[in-house]
């Protein structure tokens, strides 16, 4: 009998070529695609997002010859994702989404439905291999490194990895599009997209009333206001552009202070910090390495694995202390923990400056 599983289908080439091995490879497939976010004033049966699209995932699932289904999860989506968003923009935190979004709301939905409708397995076209020894099963980076997505994935339970299949992990993202194109597959031909679902253009100002994020100062080191700001939403630690101030030299946003509503300026020299505690954490094997552990680490998708010691606080709380300071260590982004190629887990970041 052959092995059944559910694909998670956006449209998009990864997913679809994810489909298209596991039918190569003698699988029962059948596509899914989660309706998550339909943009303001436009309804969902317009069928196409940032992220997702209806109409290229049901036209990719004919070409491949497979069922077909979609599922509306905008009310998860909307309570697990986009309100802790826009509640820690207010907060002066820079959110990262898709890893909440990955941890709470669509593998846990895949692996649900996929249970209810008797498929063995679900499968999604993320860039990640799933691996497995005498402690369990765990995630181990993709091989394309400028496509790995293991970062956002940190959050991924044993009850998950234990049914998950990631077809195009082990492939470049160059042999993805010549698999899809050699199989005349439309989504060889779309184009990747590289905002949030919710945010077109990487515009928010959608997600808030129009006095939810009020105007305030910009401060200097000393405290004295140089500005004025749009709101602490538009703004994350690290920016230089968009500030609207005249220095004689180059200043960089350093902090956010939402009991002030101030954005706080300073030189880039204060953007670094060798330390950062992570809260809400999750490990792949279910328990945190042990303490003092030499590990690397993450801490925005875009930058090198740094080699940091770990300090567990808790289960869910830990603290990293790097060999070499880091740039633009910012709350609300990620810190995710790796071992060699495997993936450890990671956290929320919720602090930067303090004593270890």
């Amino acid at each position: 009998m052959a092995r059944s599983v559910l694909v998670c289908m956006s449209g998009g080439v990864d997913s679809t070529v994810a489909a298209l091995r596991l039918r190569q490879d003698g699988y029962d497939v059948a596509g899914l695609t989660f309706w998550f976010w339909s943009e303001p004033g436009r309804p969902a049966e317009h069928g196409a997002n940032q992220c997702c699209s209806l109409d290229a995932a049901a036209l990719a699932a004919r070409e491949l010859g497979i069922p077909h289904r979609t599922v509306d999860a905008t009310a998860s989506f909307r309570d697990l994702v986009v309100s802790d968003f826009v509640a820690r923009l207010r907060q002066g935190e820079t959110p990262n989404p898709c890893g909440r979004c990955n941890r709470l709301v669509r593998f846990s939905l895949a692996l649900a439905h996929a249970r209810r409708e008797g498929f063995d397995s679900i499968a999604t076209g993320h860039h990640a291999r799933v691996g497995r020894d005498d402690e369990g099963f765990h995630l181990l980076r993709g091989a394309d490194p400028r496509k790995d997505q293991t970062y956002f994935l940190y959050g991924l339970g044993q009850d998950v990895l234990s049914h998950l299949l990631l077809p195009v992990g082990s492939m470049s993202k160059d042999r993805v599009f010549a698999q899809a194109r050699d199989a005349g597959l439309t989504a060889a031909e779309l184009p990747e997209s590289q905002d949030l679902c919710f945010t077109p253009g990487g515009d928010i100002s959608a997600l808030f009333e129009p006095d939810a994020a009020a105007p305030g100062p910009i401060l200097d080191e000393a405290g004295r206001e140089i500005g004025r700001h749009r709101g602490l939403p538009h703004y994350t630690i690290g920016q230089r552009r968009g500030l609207g101030i005249a220095s004689a030299r180059p200043l960089f946003v350093t902090d956010l202070d939402p009991a002030r509503n101030a954005v706080i300026v300073g030189s880039e020299a204060r953007l670094f910090t060798d330390r950062l505690a992570a809260c809400d954490a999750h490990f792949a094997s279910g328990r945190p390495p042990r303490d003092g552990s030499r590990i690397k680490a993450k801490i925005r998708y875009r930058t090198p694995s740094s080699p940091a010691t770990l300090r567990v606080c808790n289960a869910t709380t830990f603290a990293l202390a790097f060999e070499e300071p880091q740039r633009a260590v910012t709350p609300g982004q990620l810190a995710v923990l790796y071992e060699g190629e495997r993936l450890l887990g990671g956290g929320t970041i919720c602090r930067t400056r303090f004593a270890l």
